[in-house]
């Protein structure tokens, strides 16, 4: 019987999997088939990344303590086709957005575990330079890089808070204060805005770094100045990895939090370390992206926004917070799976923490991170 193919679509709409044949039973079982032809020997692992700072200590980990474990990192233009591969086992671990790893494992029955964060913040809206209010959005595009985001989590409530509407698979109306938002490859933004066939983007950097060094776009929001040192993107592995291999799991954990704690020491040397051997943008947009500088205006100067963060626990609050504020997300595709899912409960079924808390132990304790004793903490959003 021959094994039905994923849609790109079904990932790229946050549908339930549209399986040529199957449905979310075919995507399931395509699943199993190619963990089966992986199966649970000693290969290296696969990385899979989008090329953005966010994703830095997995690719600086590569070269660490880790190597033996970890195979060269594979770039992705999208993140609909980083899901696919990680869906069909032609990845193994994978530096993705945690609204989509939510979708993979309640939306499509994916055995996909989170085990800690790569990154905080690291992400902003970055507007046309004659864009100086969000009103001047009405009637235009902004693009996101997937439905299942953080972007479009904290766009939508941004725009709601200012007065305008998100709408999709419409024409955006400026009378009607409404905003189109399209989704779109990250690498794409920044000519999309050169060319102005979108108003504004939001997405990680270095892309936003990026449009500013170009002079064809202005950041005018840092996410994190919405929601306190969020994670955009998490470490995704497959639950088999866990069970068959945890000596290697450790390893990859241990290799990325020592990672976090050589880049906060040396943010332009790990620039350097990033340009050409793994992001494709120039040093500067790299460099500009991991140091910004503390003059940048934002409206809550003790969060840092502008700064992105290197810090591997991933809080069981922002988890919690992240699924009650998908359910008031539009996305385009099916949200059913949303409906049986308690926010309270995501935390424990998605996340295995059991590695990063002993990598955390292992580099000095939560204090080498400036993490409270307890890695506990309480979410700080403010999207007005």
């Amino acid at each position: 019987m021959r094994t039905p193919a994923i849609s790109r679509r079904g990932l790229l709409c946050g549908c339930a999997g549209l399986v040529a044949t199957g449905g979310v039973a075919g995507l399931a079982d395509l699943g199993r088939a190619a963990a089966q032809r992986r199966g649970g020997g000693g290969e290296r692992l696969r990385i899979g990344y989008l090329p953005i700072t966010d994703a830095a200590p997995l690719l600086i980990a590569d070269r660490g303590a880790a190597a033996a474990d970890l195979a060269e990192p594979v770039l992705f233009r999208s993140w609909a086709a980083l899901a696919e591969a990680f869906l069909t086992r032609q990845v193994d671990i994978v530096h993705l957005l945690m609204p989509l790893a939510v979708q993979l494992r309640f939306g499509l029955g994916a055995p996909a575990r989170i085990l800690g964060w790569n990154h905080t913040n690291g992400s902003a809206l970055t507007v046309a330079p004659g864009i100086t209010e969000l009103g001047q959005l009405a009637g235009t595009q902004v693009a996101i890089p997937f439905w299942w985001s953080i972007h479009n989590i904290l766009i939508q409530q941004l725009l709601r808070a200012h007065g305008l509407r998100p709408v999709i698979r419409g024409s955006a109306s400026r009378s009607a204060g409404t905003v189109e938002l399209v989704v779109m490859s990250p690498s794409d933004m920044v000519p999309a805005l050169a060319n102005g066939s979108i108003s504004a983007f939001t997405v990680a950097d270095p892309f936003n770094a990026a449009a500013e060094l170009r002079g064809v776009g202005r950041i005018h929001r840092f996410l994190g100045d919405l929601w306190r040192d969020h994670a955009c993107c998490a470490l995704v592995v497959h639950q088999q990895l866990l069970d068959r291999r945890p000596d290697a799991a450790t390893a990859v954990m241990d290799a990325v939090v020592r990672a976090q704690l050589r880049i906060g020491g040396d943010r332009p040397a790990a620039a350097k370390q990033l340009a050409g051997a793994y992001l494709p943008q120039p040093l500067p947009a790299i460099t500009k992206a991991l140091t910004y500088s503390d003059q940048l205006p934002v409206r809550h100067l003790e969060w840092r926004p502008q700064r992105i963060g290197f810090q591997p626990f991933p809080f069981p609050s922002f988890t919690g917070a992240l699924v009650a504020a998908m359910h008031d997300t539009v996305v385009d595709g099916d949200i059913g799976f949303l409906s049986g899912l308690d926010p309270d409960r995501v935390h424990g079924a998605l996340v295995d923490d059991r590695f990063v808390r002993a990598a955390i132990d292992n580099a000095g304790g939560p204090a080498a991170f400036g993490l409270p004793d307890r890695l506990t903490r309480i979410e700080e959003i403010d999207p007005s």
